[in-house]
């Protein structure tokens, strides 16, 4: 990817962009494979994003048939309902956003879509060496066993593939990103300094017990382990809950937190309410995440920025995004 120089088309198309972050920049991501996995209305707003930015590739991977509920937050998705027909949602997705960038390559990977039953494991079962065509993969809404299994395939890679995980319920968001070791530049006055960060892995990251969290640790963080927890335990589809189950998740909220010696009240009762009746989703934050999340992966990809690390949370009831670094390393010093 290094030794490939920027076509005269390319320089032409991103030109602004490569006044803002340079050629080099620019030809990284001309050159990188992105894949991306569950089209939810924060992944749309994503994939517009970086596809505009010109990554050299898109791969998108949902099976799923169009619904009403799919149509509320994804502009992709064409009016017409004649040409649904036989088509799934990466597909329909897969013809309108060549649209946006003719120079970007988007393309389907049909199977592993976690949303075909109740366990989610699909995209866990592409061998290792699928994953290793890619620079960076993107999962959403997907179950709590298949963030950690699809982060840790990417770790096994040779190469550093950046893994993010990113779920929007009601009007709150989560991003998670692991870029393992990463080393990037940046500018410390008339100076370009080289730094390095190390990053858990999902598992590690959710693993670290909560009393030793930071003191003031995001309440979303907390709320959004326990609704992950309780969908592993029940078998449901990520995002497949309603008022109906507040009564069990608040008896799980009360055995998380008795065994983490944590405070009940840190993890809100209309918190809970919110991100279990989060099937809808809201465009406005869709476009708000969805476009932090196009700048981590531009950023990661380009090594132009601090990247974020690793944990971002987004609340429209407040409107403040939150980031928090959490590992075990920090937690326990």
């Amino acid at each position: 990817m290094d030794g490939e120089e920027l076509t005269e088309q390319e320089t032409a198309l991103y030109d602004r962009q490569i006044r803002v972050w340079g050629a080099d920049a620019q030809r990284r991501l001309s050159k990188s494979h992105i894949l991306i996995s569950g089209l939810k209305g924060t992944v749309i707003e994503f994939c517009k994003n970086i596809v505009l930015a010109g990554v050299g590739s898109v791969t998108l991977n949902d099976d799923r048939i169009v619904t009403e509920e799919l149509l509320s937050a994804n502009f992709l998705i064409p009016s017409d309902e004649n040409v649904y027909s036989g088509k799934t949602l990466a597909e329909l997705c897969c013809d309108s956003l060549k649209d946006f960038n003719p120079m970007v390559r988007v393309s389907v990977e049909k199977g592993g879509s976690c949303f075909h039953n109740l366990l989610c494991r699909e995209l866990s079962n592409f061998h290792v060496d699928f994953f290793n065509k890619f620079d960076a993969v993107v999962i959403s809404s997907c179950s709590l066993l298949t963030k950690k299994t699809v982060n840790e395939m990417c770790r096994k890679l040779l190469k550093r593939t950046a893994f993010y995980t990113v779920d929007c319920r009601d009007s709150c968001g989560e991003i998670f990103v692991d870029l393992q070791n990463y080393i990037y530049s940046k500018k410390k006055g008339d100076e370009t300094v080289e730094c390095l960060l190390e990053y858990p892995s999902f598992e590690e990251a959710v693993s670290v017990p909560w009393r030793s969290l930071p003191r003031r640790v995001s309440k979303l963080y907390l709320a959004m382990r326990v609704i992950e927890k309780f969908e592993e335990l029940e078998g449901r589809i990520p995002g497949e809950t309603s008022a109906a189950d507040l009564l069990n998740v608040q008896k799980l909220r009360k055995e998380l937190c008795d065994t983490h010696s944590v405070d009940e009240s840190q993890i809100p009762d209309a918190l809970l309410e919110r991100l279990l009746e989060g099937t809808r989703e809201f465009p406005p934050v869709c476009a708000i995440v969805g476009g932090i999340l196009g700048q981590e992966v531009i950023k990661a990809i380009s090594g132009k920025g601090d990247p974020l690390k690793n944990f971002f949370f987004f609340d429209a009831t407040d409107g403040k995004g939150i980031i928090e670094d959490i590992h075990k390393q920090k937690a326990e010093g």
